[in-house]
């Protein structure tokens, strides 16, 4: 940050903690006001800095007039709806997750994909399950899965497929077939279970239908609720991983 600021660039601090030394080192701070996040690895406070980016986007289209007022008004709509959807998201898959959780234990690798912007999404999912199952996962964008990644599905390997409703949705289910076709164990998260995606799954979880904008805020729970319950199935401790700290003091 300190760089950023000393080549002239202006520094927005998007944080959870008031009078960190994020907010005394930045020209402007968001705060997220997620309250304490118990667990080293973050979940809540990671969907509620994803919520404030939205929110700084939204108000950068608004002033640069990028989108059209009605555009705005929905979309800032949806965002405001978001605690209560997210609240489904996670009452529709507590109990799916558990039980995919003791189902997928003892597996060795997991893949995660997603196109476009649930390749983020994806990447989320891939971390939180190394960070506290400590099982490998890998994450990409499902576009580039066949130029390597692909070599690693065996017959029942897990994949996670972030695959709610986008304009790149028919090209994620033919991503979805080649993996399918290699024996992988398809998990999708979609909001439309009859979605092309939806049936080639050979487990979903469910999310509420909103914009496609703001699908990651609600695609990223199940993958969340899959690793905690993974760890419970293997009887870590799911707050504290090891060799992981809630304050990085190194550089």
């Amino acid at each position: 940050m300190r760089l950023a600021s000393e080549q002239g660039a202006t520094v927005v601090a998007v944080t959870n903690v008031a009078g960190s030394q994020a907010t005394r080192d930045a020209d402007a701070t968001l705060l997220t006001r997620a309250g304490i996040e118990v667990g080293v690895a973050a979940t809540k406070t990671f969907v509620a800095q994803v919520a404030a980016l939205y929110l700084l986007g939204l108000k950068l289209a608004s002033v640069r007039e990028t989108l059209a007022t009605a555009e705005l008004t929905r979309l800032c709509a949806e965002l405001q709806r978001m605690p209560q959807l997210i609240d489904q998201a996670v009452q529709r898959n507590a109990r799916p997750a558990a039980w995919l959780g003791e189902q997928l234990s003892g597996s060795e690798l997991f893949m995660f994909l997603g196109r476009d912007i649930a390749s983020p999404v994806a990447m989320e999912g891939a971390l939180k399950l190394k960070e506290i199952t400590y099982l490998p996962a890998d994450a990409y964008a499902a576009g580039e899965m066949k130029h390597g990644p692909i070599a690693l599905i065996g017959e029942d390997t897990p994949v996670v497929v972030a695959a709610t409703g986008s304009p790149l949705h028919d090209k994620l289910a033919s991503n979805m077939e080649e993996v399918a076709a290699r024996g992988a164990r398809l998990i999708a998260i979609v909001d439309d279970e009859q979605s092309a995606a939806g049936q080639l799954a050979a487990h979903r979880f469910t999310v509420p239908s909103v914009d496609w904008l703001l699908s990651p805020l609600l695609s990223v729970v199940p993958m969340q609720l899959l690793a905690y319950e993974l760890a419970v199935a293997r009887g870590l401790n799911v707050d504290q991983p090891r060799n992981l700290a809630k304050t990085v003091t190194v550089e």
